[in-house]
């Protein structure tokens, strides 16, 4: 389960645990609170999906987890070791277990090395020998669907946005990792694309027995592939659960509204509500209480004065909510 302020952890199972994770940028106007003292755990062999309005600090914790961004105060654990102190050293040790795949697919890659090469990266900076880099990256690009020597000899720029992600998915599988992280893996693909990646995603976690972190902003996409799901807001987790229950039970009025944006197909099935009103505030001056309060239908004076804890509102569902629609329901 997540927590907010006080961590509240599932313990024993959790390949992943963050606990009171911070992450906050100085500006020359302030401070950027990107991520405010969120806690969860990913289960091993789970899908964990986490979603969100952009900035909503979503992708600034699956960075801070790898450690590419500098985490301000929190614990992050992975298997059975604290790695939220650890040296450069020991994170590059570690990430041969942890590999992520990034937004935009071609930015990813290194433009003037060729396929064969970009997707065992992180074997030669391991001094792994060229026997084995070049059986590994033959290996992992016939998993993803990019066998042959048409491939493996081309630069990043001759490839499609669906085939460069596949290399980045052949370049995470090639260090053999137990965790995924997928940050918005298919938002820059074409439609016909992005099923075939998350087919792709979901038929190596079964092969790989792969724990996956996907951060997506497609609500439809994370119900697809995850196990359970995190919604957060401004920095805050607003509700956690199974992803069936979440998405069709939301006990946050937040989740509510995110999914009354999405088009349904159904015309019967119209706008839940209650509609959203302003914009999202911003980061170097969130408000006091419920960061949603500023936009949330149902808000009274308690929200402003008091931050709600997250909080189990049904059986494995919770939601940092002072009135939520589970209560009413």
């Amino acid at each position: 389960m997540a927590g907010s302020g006080t961590a509240h952890l599932r313990g024993d199972g959790a390949l992943l645990s963050v606990e009171d994770l911070v992450v906050e940028y100085p500006t020359s106007s302030g401070t950027v609170q990107a991520v405010s003292k969120i806690s969860f755990d990913v289960m091993a062999g789970e899908t964990l999906g986490i979603v969100g309005e952009s900035g909503c600090g979503k992708s600034t914790t699956g960075r801070a987890v790898l450690r590419l961004d500098r985490v301000t105060s929190g614990r992050i654990r992975f298997g059975e070791e604290w790695i939220e102190q650890a040296d450069e050293s020991r994170m590059r040790t570690l990430r041969r277990d942890m590999q992520m795949i990034f937004q935009d697919p071609v930015a990813s890659l290194n433009p003037r090395r060729s396929v064969k090469d970009i997707v065992v990266e992180g074997l030669a900076v391991a001094g792994a020998p060229a026997a084995e880099k070049a059986s590994t990256s033959a290996a992992v690009l016939e998993q993803v669907g990019l066998s042959g020597e048409r491939y493996a000899e081309m630069l990043p720029r001759n490839l499609s946005g669906g085939q460069a992600q596949r290399v980045a998915i052949a370049r995470a599988l090639a260090l053999n990792p137990r965790l995924l992280i997928c940050d918005e893996p298919v938002s820059a693909l074409d439609v016909s694309v992005q099923a075939q990646i998350l087919n792709l995603i979901e038929e190596l976690k079964a092969e790989f027995d792969l724990t996956v972190v996907f951060i997506a902003h497609d609500l439809g996409v994370v119900r697809t592939v995850s196990d359970n799901v995190m919604v957060m807001y401004l920095g805050k987790v607003c509700e956690f659960g199974d992803s069936v229950e979440v998405y069709d039970d939301p006990a946050h009025p937040y989740t509510r509204a995110l999914l009354d944006s999405v088009p349904l197909t159904d015309p019967d099935k119209g706008f839940a509500g209650p509609a959203l009103e302003g914009d999202v505030p911003s980061p170097l001056a969130p408000p006091t209480g419920c960061r949603f309060r500023t936009r949330c239908p149902l808000a009274q004076d308690k929200c402003a004065a008091e931050e709600p804890k997250m909080r189990e509102v049904r059986p494995g569902q919770f939601a940092a909510c002072h009135f939520p629609l589970a209560a009413a329901s």
